[in-house]
């Protein structure tokens, strides 16, 4: 009985700990829509299924988003549709998994002239 209680309270202990991310990254970042204007430090930490995306100033985050393939999460509470989140910060006419697949790239650029959007990271 006591090893069995010792197993399941560090299975819940093992399961309860952070993740690590697969990999770092330390850039500078420039995010200009026009909802959102960006260009500061910050890290991306890519996990198994999402993106961490930090921005410091002047060692304050102040733009915190977690990037999952269908939803976009602000300071880690606040959840909105992929798609939502686009219409409202970027364009609504592009997929709703565009970040994602646009932070997994090797090199981060867009811009979109038309629309007035441009990110890049360096």
């Amino acid at each position: 009985m006591k090893i069995i209680s010792t197993l399941l309270i560090a299975f819940f202990l093992v399961g309860c700990a952070f993740k690590q991310p697969k990999r770092t990254v330390a850039s500078t970042i420039i995010i200009k829509t026009p909802n959102l204007k960006f260009y500061d430090k910050g890290f991306i930490n890519y996990y198994d299924n999402y993106i961490h995306l930090q921005l410091l100033s002047i060692g304050n985050v102040v733009l915190d988003l977690s990037i999952f393939k269908d939803k976009i999460c602000k300071s880690s509470l606040q959840c909105v549709d992929a798609k939502s989140f686009n219409s409202q910060y970027l364009v609504d006419s592009y997929d709703k998994d565009f970040l994602f697949n646009l932070f997994y790239k090797k090199k981060i650029y867009f811009k979109d002239k038309k629309n007035n959007i441009l990110i890049k990271v360096k």
